[in-house]
């Protein structure tokens, strides 16, 4: 698929002396817990490129502790205006649109709209499916696997005629396994021909690991950065590599980062209502600089960004690739 320029998009250069594939923005966190009044945490949010400037749907947690999504703009993609009142879903299905909580969205512009997926409640986690026009709209289609299932990511385009989704079967809480999956539809409706991806490994990404931003298509496959999560002492600890998929078999890896490519290291990513995490839910690129900013969450609280560029990126994936 041919990638818009993006010549605004998020950026500053690698510090001096810092030899990491991807690196931290000087002044993370950009997104406050406090950003809007009705917030107690705002994080795992996703940001595309919307006339120009920049829009998105963040996971704001209320002070009642709900887990809701709200919509954003920014005209640099840093600084960003969130609405204080969740998104109100449109749905003429009174079966599924009665609302349990919503978090952890991602945005993904196919065709002619921008598609959201998220973690849905119905009966336990499964994953949402809803579009947009204009961020102002917002309808939701229907729920695309049975419950449970987290971390939903559409690819960017059809492959062979059908959507693609990544997902992650789990349970009902704080699932302690999982291995990344795909599934295709002919209408974001019904889904099936569903295929193993990849599955967990030793050290970083030995409890479990799911599907982050949406997957860009590169000449050496579709980069997928995902999260892997490791059991230490003190509990999870989220970190976050990336892997190449085949273009017309995205189920088949071709190549898989040994060594993550950012964990929590930093006050932000360690300290909040879930320590040690950071989680990646959206990712801008300019093709025409090869720039990428990472969006993240930090600690389930804080919103905050990371740059790299996409050459080094896949040469980080395919130099230390354990499969």
């Amino acid at each position: 698929m041919i990638y818009p320029p993006l010549p605004n998009i998020p950026w500053e250069e690698r510090p001096a002396g810092n030899s990491d594939v991807v690196w931290r923005y000087s002044a993370n966190p950009i997104i406050p817990r406090d950003l809007i009044p009705s917030a107690n945490s705002i994080f795992n949010s996703a940001v595309v490129p919307f006339q120009g400037k920049f829009a998105g749907v963040f996971r704001c947690d209320n002070k009642k502790r709900e887990m809701n999504l709200n919509r954003g703009f920014s005209d640099n993609g840093i600084d960003w205006e969130l609405e204080n009142d969740p998104i109100e879903w449109q749905s003429d299905d009174l079966e599924i649109s009665r609302f349990q909580y919503r978090y952890d969205p991602r945005v993904v512009w196919i065709e002619d709209r921008y598609y959201v997926t998220w973690c849905n409640g119905y009966h336990g986690p499964t994953i949402g499916i809803g579009y947009t026009f204009d961020f102002e709209e917002f309808i939701f289609l229907e729920n695309a696997l049975l419950p449970f299932n987290r971390n939903g990511v559409l690819f960017p385009r059809r492959i062979n005629g059908e959507y693609v989704i990544l997902s992650r079967p789990s349970d009902n809480g704080h699932t302690p396994f999982g291995d990344i999956y795909l599934s295709r539809s002919p209408d974001l409706i019904h889904w099936g021909k569903h295929r193993f991806v990849m599955g967990v490994k030793d050290g970083w990404q030995s409890t479990k690991i799911g599907a982050g931003p949406v997957p860009i298509e590169t000449d050496e496959g579709w980069l997928m950065i995902y999260h892997g999560v490791l059991t230490s002492c003190n509990g999870f600890v989220y970190s976050f590599g990336a892997a190449l998929l085949d273009l017309e078999q995205p189920w088949k890896v071709i190549a898989r980062s040994g060594p993550y490519l950012l964990s929590p290291q930093t006050y932000y990513e360690n300290v909040g209502d879930v320590p040690n995490v950071a989680f990646p839910c959206a990712a801008l690129y300019d093709p025409d600089t090869g720039r990428m900013a990472i969006y993240y969450g930090g600690a389930d609280t804080v919103t905050a960004l990371a740059f790299a560029r996409i050459d080094e990126l896949i040469d980080f994936v395919k130099t230390t690739s354990e499969l």
